[in-house]
Parts: structure tokens; C-alpha cells; sequence
């Protein structure tokens, strides 16, 4: 069965230092945080990449990274764009960017038809992740609906030494997702891990908890399913606060299994995920992957 990488780098952005922190080169060879998930990706079986990108910046996108990986695996584009929203409705006014990851992969409707992983573009997963994941949707029946999965990371393995972070904290039951909570300000303190809930409640975790990484794997009728729970969020949330609403991944997901629409089995991984959120990350990262290609894991040069 043909599977398909989405990743998602319409949010390019300079959150550290200068530059478009996706396209910040970290490899011995110039490679980009990309280069490392679409390889990690071909190595585990997906037949090809859609990337999720912002129509302006297209031309520094394809220059910096399409160009090349297309060289090597079937590549193609999607636009995340203010304007993509359903028939009979319009774009609040004042609004001024789109409404987030959810919103992000409905840009996919119609350019995928296969069962696919979404990523960010700006995370390093690590190479058993994609092949957990792989390995699930193409296991799966040509006809299966609503059985996702997710790549199932443990929450001590994604923190950053730089300052603290969010995560999607996840209650597993029988192997399957019930549901993922976002945390806030999570850091380490000795044996435990220390952060808030979203009303500012005061939380203390284990190291061990399954966090959600954005490491999604859908079957192809999540995107039309997609599309009606975001004509439901333009109802309801998107009234409420028409500027900064936010039709989020994770709150999709967690609604389809809350109506029973959807099961997502949580794939665990040993794999250590890295970020870039802060300047400081960069250089960790930087040792981390050279590590890796002495030991192996990766080619000195990756896509070049």
C-alpha cells in the first residue's frame, strides 16, 4: 500500500536569532532538520511527500529543500491559506492568519489519497517513529476507516535543557489514545517533571507519560471528516473569538474519538525528539546528529 508524508512548514518563522528557523542548516553537509525526517522517512517505506507551505514563501522553499528532495522521492505542494475555508463562509474581518494545524492539513482535501503521517517541518523524530508508524497504515486493510495512530513519545525524551515547553500529555487505554491534554511550562526537576494545566493549575509528571509529538498517521477519510469538523468549529469557536481561534490537530482528533468517529493507537517509541525552539537547541541538536552519523543512523551527506 502507498503511504504519503505530509509535513507541515506553512508556519515559518524566525523564533530564534534571524532566518527561517526550518531552513536553518544543522547538518555536516548543510542539512536541514527536514532532510534528516524525509530520510528517516524514505528509509522506513513512505512513497512520497506533500509539503504544507505558505504560497510567499514558495520560491525560498522549493530553492532551500524541494528542489533537491525531488531528486529523490515524488515531491509535491499544498497551500495553507487564510482564504481556504468551506463554501458560505467568509474570513472574519481583522482575521490575519489562518486557523492552525487542523486547518493546515484540510489544505491536503484532495491531493491525498493514500493513508498518511503528518509531522512538523520543524522537529527531529528520530528513524523508529516512522518506521512504527509506517509499518501501522500499511498493515491496514485498503478499506479502513477512522483507525489512526499516533507515534506514542515519552515525555522525559522531548524536553528541552534551554527553558520550558509544551506538550500534548496523553491518557492511553488497551494500547489506544482516550485522550491528550496540552501541558505548559514543562521542565525538569530531578527525578520528575514539573509544569501547568491550562488554567494554571500546578502538575507534576513522570518522566515515562506518552506525549504527543504531532506524529499523526491518518487513513484518507480523515480529511473529509476533516473538513466537517471544521465547518463545526467556524459554528461555534471561530464565532467566539473570530481573530485568534484555533482549529487545532489534537482537539480534532480528541473530538473524533470522543464521538466515537475515530481509534488511534499509540505507537510507542524510544526515540529522543529534538526542536529548535530556543537558539541554545540548535546546537545540541547539531551534536546529537553527528553522533548519530558516526554511529551509523544517518549518511554524512543527506540528499545532496
Amino acid at each position: 500500500m502507498s503511504t504519503t508524508l505530509v509535513i507541515m512548514a506553512a508556519g515559518m518563522g524566525s523564533r530564534f536569532g534571524s532566518g527561517i528557523k526550518q531552513l536553518a542548516e544543522v547538518g555536516p553537509s548543510g542539512e536541514i532538520i527536514m532532510d534528516y525526517s524525509i530520510y528517516a522517512a524514505k528509509e522506513a517505506g513512505f512513497d512520497k511527500v506533500v509539503f504544507i507551505i505558505r504560497r510567499d514563501l514558495e520560491e525560498a522553499f522549493r530553492l532551500a529543500i524541494g528542489n533537491r528532495i525531488e531528486r529523490y522521492i515524488p515531491v509535491s505542494y499544498v497551500y495553507q491559506e487564510l482564504t481556504n475555508i468551506p463554501e458560505g463562509y467568509s474570513v472574519p474581518d481583522g482575521r490575519g492568519k489562518p486557523w492552525g494545524t487542523g486547518h493546515a492539513i484540510l489544505s491536503c482535501l484532495g491531493a491525498i489519497n493514500d493513508p498518511f503521517l503528518v509531522i512538523n517541518a520543524d522537529d527531529f523524530y528520530g528513524k523508529e517513529s516512522f518506521r512504527v508508524v509506517h509499518d501501522y497504515l500499511a498493515s491496514l486493510p485498503a478499506d479502513s476507516k477512522g483507525q489512526f495512530c499516533m507515534a506514542g513519545f515519552v515525555l522525559g525524551n522531548t524536553l528541552s535543557d534551554n527553558g520550558k515547553v509544551t506538550r500534548g500529555v496523553c491518557k492511553v487505554e488497551n494500547g489506544s489514545l482516550t485522550e491528550v491534554e496540552e501541558m505548559f511550562d514543562l521542565r525538569r526537576d530531578g527525578d520528575v517533571v514539573l509544569g501547568r494545566s491550562a488554567d494554571g493549575t500546578p502538575q507534576t509528571f513522570t518522566p515515562d507519560l506518552p506525549v504527543s509529538m504531532n506524529f499523526w498517521g491518518f487513513t484518507p477519510d480523515f480529511l473529509p471528516a476533516l473538513e466537517s469538523y471544521f465547518r463545526d468549529f467556524l459554528d461555534t469557536d471561530a464565532v467566539a473569538d473570530p481573530l485568534k481561534s484555533e482549529f487545532l490537530l489534537p482537539s480534532v482528533v480528541g473530538s473524533m474519538i470522543d464521538r466515537g468517529d475515530a481509534r488511534v493507537a499509540v505507537l510507542p517509541t524510544s526515540d529522543r525528539w529534538f526542536g529548535v525552539t530556543y537558539a541554545e537547541d540548535k546546537e545540541i541538536f547539531m551534536r546529537c546528529i553527528r553522533e548519530r552519523i558516526a554511529a551509523g543512523e544517518y549518511p554524512e551527506a543527506t540528499f545532496r
